[in-house]
């Protein structure tokens, strides 16, 4: 197995991750919040995509699908253009309103395909490439990519959780 291998695998992983959080809900359960300070499925599931968008555009020297592909535009969101989520506070999560699950999935499904492009093509020397060098130590693209990853899991275990505690109140 190679890096690339690895790589497509965990990113895989990822993608079905958010699928399965997000099945079988519709909008309410979507933008559903178990309090007011919580994150939503959606909310998550967006800002996971956007991070994933932007963080690889950066590395590919690419720009994000988000507004190439006018995913901007579909999702029609509050937000300045190059917003990611993060640090977004609860006002801000709130105004992810989004009427259908298709629409998250589609843009995940579009960046995680071009993600898939550009994973294929690596090989363990490129890894080791410094992409950002305002941390110490400067990033690789192998801890950049497994960064994405690890936020990808994360939040998507996050709105899974959510996911069931919501079907279970509708139960």
């Amino acid at each position: 197995m190679t890096s690339a291998d690895l790589l497509t695998d965990a990113f895989g992983r990822a993608k079905e991750a958010v699928h399965e959080a997000v099945k079988g809900l519709g909008p309410k359960q979507l933008t559903a919040r178990l309090d007011e300070e919580a994150n939503s499925v959606a909310w998550l599931v967006w800002h996971l995509t956007r991070v994933q968008d932007d963080h690889l555009a950066d590395v590919m020297a690419t720009e994000q699908l988000w507004t190439a592909a006018g995913w901007r535009e579909k999702f029609d969101l509050p937000f300045p253009a190059d917003e990611t989520g993060y640090g977004h506070d609860p006002e801000q999560v709130a105004r992810v309103q989004l009427t259908s699950r298709r629409l998250l999935t589609d843009y995940y499904d579009a960046v995680h395909r071009q993600t898939l492009e550009f994973v294929r093509t690596l090989t363990d020397a490129d890894l080791d490439r410094v992409v950002d060098e305002r941390w110490s130590p400067p990033v690789t693209l192998g801890v950049r990519l497994v960064s994405v990853v690890t936020e990808c899991l994360q939040h998507a275990g996050q709105a899974a959780f959510i996911r069931g505690v919501l079907l279970r109140r509708s139960s």
